[in-house]
């Protein structure tokens, strides 16, 4: 970026020069011109159809802002949504629970295994990176153990309405994501919970020194990570109405790409739930424009790659100006 346009944006209103707006400009920019290519682009049923496809990604995406808000991520979100989708179908077809009892089940497998992620962090002090790397093979290997390859079908119908139904026109699911987003959003900007986790993300030791239960924090942020990413694959096998084990597989960079394009800093300390929502629009939106004016598959990773860094470069210019 030119000192001209840093100059520019710094004299800017205070509200303007936040991450989220400019991002927030950027992606209307961008719909503008997709909806110019393409007339089904801007379409009610379009865009209603993309919020039903983004909701496993934005269930998942919350915890994770709070994860990496601490400085912590965790790459075994899609390996745990894989298990938890094999453990639903294994507990209703195999253990022959019930499907409410088994769609419990799966979400406490998930919650179980960000327990797991977070405890060994906080109590071995394995670094965030290792530990997550580790138990991405560790659960995709549980999930293809259990599974041994077969796929679970023939769900009964009423569990299909959380996956592919509606509620006054809307996405089921996406409601069920509109209300946790508000939820996340105050409770990271509206508590002490919250607060605590950019003095964590900011400065551990002297978080530390603060008398912040610091090791709590992340053993319960790492825990709804899990958890989130269970409840998204109870979604996802409603949607797509089949267990797989290889379900969630790569989730985990189209989450952590939304929630650093939404201004979350990779280092802690910076971030907001309001940012990784656009982040995820923006990504979700992109995709869909881009397919329906003809681009392909590996031009549109280009383009959100390319998205992706002019995003950190803005945050970056104005963070080194403010300094």
């Amino acid at each position: 970026m030119s000192a001209a346009a840093e100059t520019a944006l710094l004299r800017a209103p205070w509200w303007l020069k936040r991450h989220e707006t400019l991002l927030a400009i950027i992606l209307a920019v961008a719909l503008v011109g997709l909806g110019a290519f393409n007339d089904r682009f801007l379409t009610l049923d379009n865009l209603l159809n993309q919020g039903r496809l983004m909701t496993e990604i934005g269930l998942i995406a919350l915890p994770m802002t709070f994860v990496i808000i601490t400085g912590g991520i965790d790459l075994s979100v899609g390996a745990i949504v894989g298990l938890s989708a094999v453990m639903l179908g294994y507990a209703w077809k195999t253990f022959a629970f019930p499907l409410p009892l088994a769609i419990v089940f799966a979400l406490f497998v998930g919650g179980l295994a960000g327990f797991v992620n977070g405890f060994v962090i906080t109590r071995v002090k394995v670094p965030p990176l290792i530990m997550t790397i580790a138990t991405l093979a560790l659960y995709r290997g549980l999930a293809e153990g259990v599974s041994q390859a077969h796929s679970v079908r023939g769900y009964p119908e009423a569990f299909y309405v959380l996956g592919q139904g509606d509620v006054l026109g809307a996405p089921t699911q996406l409601l069920i994501l509109i209300v946790l987003i508000v939820v996340a959003g105050v409770a990271l900007d509206r508590t002490t919970f919250g607060r605590a986790l950019y003095a964590i993300g900011s400065n551990e030791t002297a978080a530390r020194f603060s008398a912040l239960a610091v090791d709590r924090a992340k053993l319960v942020v790492y825990t709804l990570s899990g958890l989130a990413s269970g409840l998204a694959a109870v979604v996802l096998v409603s949607r797509v109405t089949t267990t797989r084990m290889d379900m969630g597989m790569g989730y985990e960079l189209d989450v952590i790409a939304a929630v650093v394009l939404g201004g979350t800093s990779i280092f802690g300390g910076a971030g907001t739930i309001w940012g990784t929502v656009i982040g995820l629009v923006m990504i979700q939106l992109l995709k869909n424009g881009l397919a329906l004016t003809g681009v392909k598959g590996d031009a549109t990773i280009v383009v959100i790659g390319a998205a992706l860094i002019v995003s950190v470069l803005i945050a970056s210019s104005l963070q080194r100006r403010r300094e």
